[in-house]
């Protein structure tokens, strides 16, 4: 079976079947669970040092920061080829 990555910016890929959601980071309540990430060592920053502009979620509870749109992750993801050769 082929896992299908999403191109997440600046080389780095996360597992299309891992992602349970794509947001924006400026909500508080997406701060908290950033912050929460971050103090269990769960954080993973893939920004360059450029400014976050979309934070994706994992199904391990693990959040990743982008400097990519989250319109853009998500257009990537329709984008994904569909595995047809699975029996």
């Amino acid at each position: 079976m082929t896992q299908h990555m999403i191109n997440v910016g600046f080389g780095n890929s996360v597992v299309a079947g891992r992602v349970l959601l794509v947001v924006n980071p400026k909500s508080s309540p997406v701060k908290k669970l950033k912050d929460e990430a971050k103090a269990q060592k769960k954080l993973i920053d893939v920004t360059e040092g450029r400014k976050t502009r979309s934070i994706i979620i994992l199904d391990t509870n693990h959040v990743i920061l982008s400097a990519i749109q989250p319109e853009t992750v998500t257009q990537r993801f329709s984008a994904s080829p569909i595995d047809d050769k699975e029996n």
